[in-house]
C-alpha cells in the first residue's frame, strides 16, 4: 500500500493487535466496507476508542469476540483512558489519562499490560 498511517475507530482490539470494528454479532447487519484495505494496508494504524463499553466491559481483549476486520494489524491504541502500544511481547502502557492511574487502566483492560517505568500522564 501507499498509505503510511491510518487512524480507524475500533469496536475491539486484541493483546496481539487483531482488530474489530465493522460489527457486533447482536445488532447483526453491517459490511466491512473499506477499513479492511486500510486495516492491512497501512504501514501503521492507530485505533482510537473508548475504553470500554457503555456497560463497562473491556474492549481491550485477550481475544476479540467480535468478527475481524484485521489480525495482527493494529500498531497503537489510543482511548479516553489510555495511549497503549501493540508489541511484539504484548501490549505496552505509555500513557494515562490525568485522575486514572495504570493500576485502573489494567482494571479495564482484560488482557495483560506492561507498565514500564517510563510510562507517564498524558499531557492535555
Amino acid at each position: 500500500g501507499h498509505v503510511d498511517c491510518a487512524v480507524l475507530g475500533g469496536l475491539q482490539v486484541s493483546a496481539r493487535g487483531d482488530l474489530a470494528n465493522w460489527s457486533v454479532p447482536e445488532r447483526g447487519g453491517g459490511s466491512i466496507g473499506g477499513a479492511m484495505d486500510l486495516a492491512v494496508g497501512a504501514r501503521r494504524l492507530i485505533v482510537v476508542m473508548q475504553h470500554t463499553t457503555k456497560n463497562g466491559e473491556a474492549r481491550i481483549l485477550e481475544h476479540c469476540t467480535y468478527p475481524l476486520t484485521g489480525i495482527t494489524c493494529v500498531d497503537l491504541i489510543v482511548t479516553d483512558l489510555a495511549v497503549i502500544e501493540v508489541a511484539d511481547a504484548g501490549l505496552v502502557l505509555r500513557e494515562y489519562a490525568p485522575g486514572v492511574a495504570p493500576a485502573d487502566v489494567q482494571s479495564l483492560t482484560a488482557a495483560p499490560l506492561t507498565i514500564p517505568p517510563d510510562c507517564k500522564e498524558m499531557e492535555l
